[in-house]
């Protein structure tokens, strides 16, 4: 009977309570964190309370098939949560980068590049304007007119992604977004 009193008496590390419940130490630690078992220090258990304290909880709690959905449901919320944290934080990181942009920093950005192409139309009959009206030719000047779009499409084409002017569309939509914070704090 001595013998029995000093095994429940002993104090077992996480791993081996788990090992004689036959469960994970993870799972060790959740019903410690959950109040079911008590520790005696740190990572520590006494062996004899912590395994009536598990029986205890398994007979108490003992789960209903629809406990086991709702424990199952809330598990991939979870798992699903994270994941889409993890994705909102990838895609943060990958914007900071200049790897990925948002949909409003792209329309502002090509609304910037329509109004260059517009700004460059709009000059182009005053530019050749007099220089057409000189040539009596209707070749020539349709040669000329050619010449002339030519080069309008090549000036166009020098336009180019900057990453520095998409990274200061962030960063100045970011402190908007910090200032409406610190307004809200107020």
């Amino acid at each position: 009977m001595a013998a029995r009193e000093k095994v429940a008496d002993k104090n077992v590390a996480t791993t081996e309570l788990a090992a004689v419940l036959g469960i994970s130490a993870r799972r060790v630690q959740q019903l410690a964190q959950d109040g079911i078992l008590d520790t005696v220090e740190r990572g520590k258990f006494e062996l004899g309370a912590a395994v009536q304290a598990y029986i205890h909880f398994l007979g108490r709690d003992a789960m209903t098939e629809e406990d086991k959905k709702l424990e199952s449901a809330k598990r991939k919320a979870e798992a699903t949560l994270k994941l889409s944290k993890a994705k909102i934080a990838k895609a943060q990181a990958d914007e900071l980068s200049g790897q990925m942009h948002r949909s409003e920093d792209v329309a502002a950005m090509t609304a910037d590049l329509i109004y260059t192409i517009r700004g460059a139309l709009m000059a182009f009959p005053g530019r050749v304007a007099i220089d057409a009206a000189a040539i009596t030719d209707a070749a020539e000047e349709a040669e000329y007119l050619r010449k002339e779009v030519n080069i309008l499409c090549a000036q166009l084409a020098q336009y180019r992604y900057d990453p520095k002017a998409y990274e200061a569309r962030v960063r100045e939509r970011m402190s908007w977004g910090e200032k409406d914070h610190e307004d809200d704090d107020e």
